[in-house]
């Protein structure tokens, strides 16, 4: 593994670590060699677990709890990054919501919108924003979109708004820091086998789903870490404002 994607010595930051692909990409970096810290909202047992797993494997591990969604809270989580790391080589932007209910458009209430916004756009903004503060020259930053992001997704709208904002975001920032060596990329994942949607996934509708996807299958979350920790490493240092899918070729079809 180090050999071929060696990040040792390297001070990652990944968001929403607790579990998921946020868990399968703290684990992986920590396997390429980079410390690495793990934000978390309200899983606080199971971020603990991830940093036991992250220093069993003999680098430096730690969580930090914090909304996101807030200035403060992103300001708290990056105290924590300057007690523990003093500046970042990494920053993995993986945390944010999925309201499972179908919701037309014209009958969402306010709240949802704003609720959703706050969880994946603006909390985005505000740990960004603080993480190219710290970031080294020669860094990266890696978002996490969605399928949804590129084509929508009935019924979520304000989902895949954000999502969609995500990578119009790294279009822009790219340009902004590539004169730093800094790359921006983002990672567009389809549907995934992780807790967030299990409510989607009830009543036999994992394997109605799986069948839409062209290759088959629903992938665990160790599926989206591998093409995001390559995104980190010195072999994708020339790939910068770059939307990778991951999605088993559904943002193709229907």
């Amino acid at each position: 593994m180090n050999r071929i994607l060696d990040l040792t010595g390297k001070q990652a930051l990944v968001t929403g670590g607790s579990r998921g692909i946020g868990r399968a990409t703290a684990l992986l970096l920590a396997r390429a060699g980079a410390s690495v810290g793990v934000a978390f909202r309200s899983r606080e047992a199971e971020a603990r677990q991830v940093v036991e797993e992250v220093e069993a494997l003999g680098v430096r591990g730690w969580a930090e709890g914090a909304d996101l969604s807030t200035v403060e809270g992103a300001r708290k989580l990056f105290r924590r990054v300057d007690e523990e790391f003093g500046a970042l080589d990494i920053f993995v932007a993986n945390h944010g919501v999925w309201p499972p209910q179908d919701v037309p458009l014209a009958e969402m209430e306010e709240a949802q919108w704003r609720s959703t916004m706050a969880a994946n756009l603006d909390s985005v903004f505000y740990t960004t924003r603080e993480a190219i503060r710290r970031l080294r020259d020669e860094g990266r930053i890696v978002l996490v979109s969605s399928t949804a992001g590129q084509r929508g997704e009935a019924f979520h709208g304000d989902y895949a708004a954000t999502k969609g904002a995500l990578i119009s975001l790294v279009k822009g920032l790219c340009i902004e820091l590539a004169p730093r060596g800094i790359t921006v990329n983002c990672v567009a994942p389809g549907w995934v086998d992780t807790e967030m949607s299990w409510p989607a996934f009830q009543g036999g509708r994992k394997e109605a789903i799986a069948r839409t996807i062209p290759l088959g299958r629903i992938p665990p979350p160790e599926d989206i870490a591998g093409p995001i920790v390559f995104l980190c490493s010195p072999l994708a240092r020339h790939i910068t404002g770059e939307v990778l899918n991951v999605n088993g070729g559904s943002v193709l079809v229907g």
